[in-house]
C-alpha cells in the first residue's frame, strides 16, 4: 500500500483550518443586526396579540350584557338585586344592587351573568321554566382577565356615564363596568376606549 503525501499549499501553514477572528467578528455582528431587528416585530406581535384578546373579551362581555337588557325589560345587570322573589329550587343569587354600585352591585352584576334568573332579575342556580328561565349569560361565574395586567377585577358604577373613563391613572386593571348606561371598559387608562 503505497501512501501519498499531502500537498502543501504555499503561504498557508497546516495549523490554519478554522476561521479567523475577522471572520467570527463579521458573523456575529450579521447575527446582532438580525435580532435587532426581529426581535421588535416580536413585541408588536405580543402587544397585537393582547388588543385582539382585548376587542374579543370585551365583546362576550358586551355581548351577555346586550342579551340581558333585551330580556329583562331594558334592565341592566347589577342595577337591581339578584336575590330572587320566585321559589329557587337550587341556590339563590345573594347580590343587592344597592343603588347599582359598590361590591353588592358587582355580586349581583355577576349573579345576574352566570345563573339563570326571572323577568325581575332574581338569580337562581338551577333553570325552571316558569320562574328562573333566562340565562346564563357567561359561562363562567368569574369575570375574565384582561390581558394587559391579568387582573379579573371588576368595578361597578351607577354614573349613567357613556364617557367613563379609568378609576385611576394608569387603573387599577380588571373592568369598570356602569350599571346605568351598560358601557363596559378595561380599567385601564391607554386601554379603556375600546
Amino acid at each position: 500500500m503505497k501512501v501519498v503525501p499531502k500537498i502543501h499549499k504555499p503561504g498557508k501553514s497546516i495549523a490554519e483550518n478554522g476561521f479567523t477572528l475577522v471572520e467570527l467578528l463579521i458573523v456575529v455582528i450579521i447575527l446582532a443586526i438580525l435580532a435587532a431587528i426581529v426581535v421588535p416585530q416580536f413585541a408588536s406581535t405580543t402587544d397585537d396579540a393582547r388588543s385582539s384578546s382585548a376587542d374579543s373579551t370585551l365583546a362576550g362581555l358586551r355581548a351577555a350584557i346586550d342579551l340581558y337588557y333585551q330580556q329583562h325589560n331594558n334592565t341592566y345587570p347589577g342595577a337591581i338585586t339578584a336575590v330572587p322573589t320566585a321559589a329557587c329550587t337550587g341556590t339563590a343569587g345573594t347580590g343587592v344592587a344597592t343603588g347599582g354600585a359598590g361590591a353588592t352591585a358587582t355580586t349581583a352584576f355577576m349573579e345576574q351573568l352566570s345563573l339563570y334568573s326571572d323577568a325581575a332579575g332574581g338569580t337562581c342556580s338551577v333553570s325552571d321554566a316558569t320562574n328562573h328561565r333566562f340565562g346564563p349569560y357567561l359561562k363562567k361565574s368569574d369575570i375574565p382577565t384582561d390581558p394587559f395586567v391579568n387582573v379579573s377585577a371588576l368595578e361597578v358604577v351607577a354614573a349613567g356615564d357613556l364617557n367613563m373613563t379609568a378609576s385611576a391613572d394608569p387603573g387599577p386593571g380588571g373592568f369598570k363596568y356602569d350599571s346605568q348606561t351598560g358601557k363596559i371598559i378595561i380599567n385601564l387608562r391607554n386601554e379603556e376606549n375600546r
